[in-house]
């Protein structure tokens, strides 16, 4: 019997301190790209999807690599945006259900 711990075949190898700097440098980028947009009133009409965008790519930035998504086996990706995917409808629904179908007051 061998005391040795078995050895994973499909390893693969995760970012280093490298990819880990250009990720936030990328990130801190989309930061000032968000305050700036903020302070362009052309923009004013079209701020909130622009700034929705920008966060959402943050966000899977963040989640694809500091959460090591990215590199994790399918199953816990697709358990993590059923789950997104799952939270953003409800949110949507209930900004229509108690934005667009409220009922007058008497």
């Amino acid at each position: 019997m061998s005391a040795q711990a078995p050895t994973h075949t499909n390893e693969h190898s995760h970012p280093g301190p490298n990819e880990y700097i250009k990720i936030a440098a990328v990130l801190g980028a989309i930061t000032v790209v968000e305050v700036a947009i903020y302070y362009i009133p052309a923009l004013r009409p079209v701020i909130m999807p622009l700034l929705i965008v920008l966060s959402a790519t943050k966000f899977a930035m963040v989640a694809g690599f500091y959460m090591h998504l990215k590199f994790d086996h399918r199953i816990f990706t697709s358990m993590f945006v059923v789950g997104l995917v799952a939270a953003a409808f409800m949110i949507v629904a209930f900004i229509v259900l108690f934005h667009f179908l409220r009922a007058p007051l008497a």
